[in-house]
C-alpha cells in the first residue's frame, strides 16, 4: 500500500503543472475553452439555431445567444430525456442530475454528456486530490479509502437508456473500475434508496475499512457519522477510523457543521476541504490551507460569464477579464453537457484575480438552503396558498429562515406568519404547509424524512400589522420596499421576533 501511495500522490502532482498552466495564462484558456464548446455544438439541433458556425470570439457568442435559464431550455432538455440526441450537444447523452433549483418545477433535469463527467466532475475530484496531496505532501491518503455518500438513481421512465438521479449517484455510477476500488461503500450499497437501509449497511461495510478521507455534504455526512459512532458503540470517529485525515465538502455552508464535527472529530486530525461541484458543473476548490477561498477552475470545459449583481438593469454581462474583487456577480456558464449561457443562480464574489478566486455569496433569489434543501421563494408561495386554500386561511404576509438545533446536527424551518383570515386550527395548517412543500420541493422532501435532518417547521403566529411595523421600523415603508419573505440567515426572523415578545 505504501508503493501505491507513492505512485499515486505522484500522478496527483503532476496534474498540478496542468493546473499552473491556466493560472498563467487563465483568459486564453478560457477563449479556448469557448471556443472548443462552439465547434463541437454547431452541428446540433441548437447550434443550427443559432448559426454556430459563424461564432469566432466571445463578443459574437454574446450577441448571438441570450442569456438562458432552465425553464428556456427545458423544452430541449425534455426532448433528450425522451432519447432524441444532438440536441444541445453532441454524442448521446443518457444521464440527468436531479436537482431542486429556481425554477417553476419540483426538480431540475440537467444533462450530463460524456465530456461533462470525465472532463469536469471526475477531472474535479482529480484535482481536489492533487491539490490535497500539493499542500500536504506527506499524505497516506492511498493507503486507504475514500467514504463517499451518495444518493440513489433510477430510469428516467421515458427512455430506457436514460437515468436520473443525484449527481453523486451518477458519479458513483459512472466511476471508473480503479476510482471504484478506491472507495468505500460499494455501489450497490452506495445507490440504495431507503436511506436507513443504506445508512445501516455503510455502518457494517466500511468499520473493517482503512478510511482516510470522506466525501459529501456536510448534513448528509454528519448523521451518517453519528450512526455509525452509535452502531459501534464509539464516541469519536477516530476509534473507527484511526488514519483519517480529510474531509472533501460541499453543497451547503459549513459553518453551522463545525462545531458538530467538532464532536466527534479531532480538528487537528483532520483537514476539510472545500469544493464547489453543483449539478451543472465542478467550478472551485480550495487550493489553500489557510483560506477558505476557491480557485476557480477554468479547464473543464466551462466557459464562464458575469452579471454584477444588485447593479443597473442594464449592467452588461462581461467575461474574466473584466470582473473585480469585492463585488457580487450572478454567474453564467456554458458548459460541454450543452447549457448555453445559462444563469446557475448563484452568486460568487472574488477575492482574487491573480489567481482567480471565489466565495459563494448568495442567490439570486431569495432561499433557504442551511440543510441543503434548496426551498426557493415559489416553493413557500405556493405553499402557503395551498394550506390557505385546504384551510379557509388567507396571509398577509410571511417571513422564513433556519432554526438550528444545537442538541443535534439538524434543525428545522422558522416561519413568522401574519393571517388576513386564521385558520380554525394552526396546527393542522402547519401540516398542510410542510407536505405542501415536501411536494414542490423533493429536496425539502429528502431532508425531512424521518425528521432525520429537518424537523416540522416551527410556526409563529403574528397580530396584524406585525409586519407593517417591522418595515416601518426599517424605514422600508413604501411600494418598492417588500419583505423578504425567504433568508438563510436569522436575521430578519430575529428582529421580528423581538416585536412579538
Amino acid at each position: 500500500m505504501t508503493l501505491i501511495n507513492s505512485i499515486a500522490s505522484w500522478l496527483m502532482k503532476k496534474r498540478m503543472h496542468q493546473i499552473e498552466l491556466f493560472l498563467k495564462y487563465p483568459l486564453d484558456v478560457q477563449r479556448d475553452t469557448l471556443i472548443k464548446l462552439v465547434k463541437a455544438a454547431k452541428d446540433t439541433s441548437w447550434g443550427k439555431e443559432y448559426g454556430y458556425t459563424e461564432i469566432r470570439d466571445p463578443e459574437q457568442f454574446r450577441k448571438r445567444i441570450p442569456l438562458q435559464d432552465y425553464n428556456s431550455l427545458k423544452p430541449y432538455i425534455e426532448k433528450i430525456k425522451k432519447g432524441e440526441q444532438q440536441i444541445l450537444w453532441p454524442g448521446e447523452i443518457r444521464w440527468f442530475a436531479k436537482s431542486s433549483g429556481t425554477s417553476g418545477d419540483k426538480s431540475k433535469f440537467i444533462p450530463l454528456s460524456t465530456e461533462s463527467l470525465e472532463e469536469c466532475h471526475f477531472k474535479g475530484g482529480k484535482d481536489m486530490l492533487s491539490i490535497y496531496c500539493s499542500n500536504f505532501p506527506e499524505t497516506r491518503l492511498f493507503t486507504g479509502k475514500s467514504l463517499t455518500l451518495s444518493g440513489s438513481l433510477r430510469n428516467t421512465g421515458e427512455w430506457m437508456r436514460g437515468f436520473e438521479g443525484d449527481l453523486s449517484a451518477l458519479i458513483v455510477q459512472n466511476l471508473p473500475l480503479l476510482a471504484e476500488l478506491a472507495r468505500t461503500p460499494s455501489a450497490e450499497i452506495a445507490l440504495l434508496e431507503n436511506w436507513e437501509e443504506k445508512i445501516d449497511k455503510i455502518a457494517q461495510a466500511t468499520a473493517s475499512e482503512n478510511v482516510t478521507s470522506m466525501a459529501g455534504v456536510p448534513s448528509w455526512m454528519l448523521l451518517l457519522l453519528k450512526h455509525i459512532l452509535h452502531f459501534h458503540g464509539k464516541t469519536n470517529i477516530h476509534e473507527v477510523w484511526p488514519n483519517l485525515e480529510v474531509f472533501f465538502h460541499g453543497g451547503v455552508n459549513f459553518n453551522p457543521y463545525q462545531t458538530h464535527f467538532d464532536q466527534i472529530i479531532d480538528r487537528s486530525k483532520v483537514f476539510y476541504l472545500e469544493t464547489y461541484n453543483a449539478s451543472e458543473g465542478f467550478f472551485g476548490i480550495q487550493d489553500q490551507k489557510t483560506e477558505k477561498d476557491l480557485l476557480l477552475m477554468l479547464d473543464y470545459g466551462i466557459y464562464y460569464e458575469f452579471i454584477p449583481h444588485g447593479g443597473e438593469k442594464n449592467d452588461k454581462v462581461i467575461g474574466l477579464d473584466e470582473v473585480k474583487t469585492g463585488r457580487d456577480y450572478a454567474m453564467v456558464i456554458s458548459t460541454n453537457a450543452g447549457l448555453w449561457r445559462y444563469q446557475v443562480g448563484d452568486t460568487v464574489r472574488f477575492t482574487s484575480i491573480d489567481p482567480f478566486r471565489i466565495k459563494i455569496s448568495g442567490r439570486t433569489k431569495m432561499f433557504i438552503n442551511a440543510f441543503g434543501e434548496e426551498l426557493m421563494i415559489h416553493n413557500a408561495e405556493d405553499a402557503i396558498k395551498i394550506a390557505c386554500d385546504k384551510t379557509r386561511s388567507s396571509v398577509i404576509e410571511f417571513t422564513g429562515g433556519p432554526w438550528f438545533d444545537e442538541s443535534k446536527a439538524g434543525g428545522a424551518h422558522e416561519w413568522i406568519i401574519e393571517f388576513d383570515e386564521t385558520p380554525e386550527n394552526p396546527e393542522y395548517f402547519k401540516e398542510v404547509y410542510d407536505n405542501a412543500l415536501k411536494s414542490l420541493n423533493s429536496d425539502y422532501e429528502a431532508k425531512r424524512f424521518n425528521d432525520m435532518i429537518l424537523g416540522p417547521p416551527r410556526v409563529h403566529l403574528a397580530p396584524k400589522g406585525t409586519f407593517y411595523r417591522w418595515m416601518k421600523s426599517q424605514e422600508k415603508l413604501g411600494g418598492q420596499f417588500k419583505v423578504p419573505r425567504l433568508s438563510n440567515n436569522r436575521i430578519i426572523l430575529e428582529n421580528i421576533l423581538s416585536l412579538l415578545s
